[in-house]
């Protein structure tokens, strides 16, 4: 059993990690209400873009002539998998559940013969699939120094898979993230952005418009194509910024309230150690006033 200055200074330890945790949270909230904001400002943006880039993609004649990012390479071998983590921990399942969906992606592009390569941003996310996919990873980024993602690092990310690309080094590029929704539920998404995948979600009146084009459409295209790879993945980071932040806060939310039972449960203990160790001194007292 142990002794009453071991639980004091248990008691004493739990409550200074209830504070810090208290004040990860408290960060936590003032950080999620901007990213929550840049979220869902830049949703409208990339949803807009998507749709013209899917109604091109209906409105094409001749697939071999057409653009190779809007139609694709025609071949279903080679996989690049983007997995979009955090660089900081301490934030409940977000890093693990994006990992968990991007595995169970490799584990069926494996099992069904075809080749795949893989490209992380973030450290934890590279920590969590190394172990078992380190062999496929063929490049890795961290932006650890960088205090907000900009769509600079979005362009870097986006350029390098198109180089790809352009060297034949994949057929179909699928990226992974969390999409928020509330501070407690944070939803991973698979998201096909080479060639672009028509997702029955998107709203079919958006997709039906006939836009004309000012110069030609091919001119058009080879500017906005890549733009729209580079927006699709800073529309991921913003996201995954938002959940990051929403999943933080209530993770430090139950560790708070984990620590205040762990105290009342030590204190308890204390004090009844305590009363046994008064109850054991008096009796000794007695015990000895008697034997006089």
């Amino acid at each position: 059993m142990p002794s009453l200055d071991d639980l004091k200074k248990r008691i004493k330890s739990v409550k200074s990690t209830q504070k810090i945790t208290k004040a990860m949270k408290m960060v936590a909230a003032a950080k999620l209400r901007k990213a929550q904001e840049n979220a869902e400002k830049g949703r409208p943006y990339s949803q807009k873009m998507q749709n013209i880039i899917l109604n091109l993609t209906k409105s094409i004649n001749d697939p071999l002539n057409a653009p190779k990012l809007l139609v694709g390479t025609g071949k279903d071998k080679t996989y690049l998998c983007l997995v979009l983590t955090a660089d900081r921990g301490l934030c409940g399942g977000f890093n693990s559940n994006i990992c968990k969906l991007a595995k169970s992606n490799f584990k069926k592009i494996i099992s069904e013969g075809k080749e795949l390569k893989i490209i992380t941003v973030g450290s934890k996310g590279l920590d969590q699939i190394k172990r078992e996919y380190g062999k496929y990873i063929i490049k890795k980024f961290s932006f650890k120094d960088k205090k907000q993602i900009t769509f600079k690092e979005a362009e870097i990310i986006g350029k390098e898979i198109i180089n790809l690309f352009k060297q034949n080094e994949f057929d179909k590029c699928i990226l992974f993230f969390n999409n928020f929704k509330n501070v407690i539920t944070q939803i991973p998404q698979a998201q096909q952005i080479i060639p672009v995948e028509n997702n029955s979600s998107m709203d079919e009146k958006d997709t039906s418009f006939t836009y004309e084009f000012e110069p030609d459409e091919d001119e058009i295209l080879e500017d906005l194509l890549p733009k729209n790879i580079s927006t699709q993945i800073f529309k991921a980071f913003l996201e995954n910024a938002a959940s990051e932040q929403g999943s933080r806060m209530t993770a430090m939310d139950n560790a708070t309230r984990n620590a205040g039972e762990l105290v009342d449960k030590l204190t308890i203990n204390y004090n009844r150690s305590r009363q046994a160790s008064i109850t054991k001194e008096l009796i000794e007292i007695i015990s000895g006033a008697e034997s006089l």
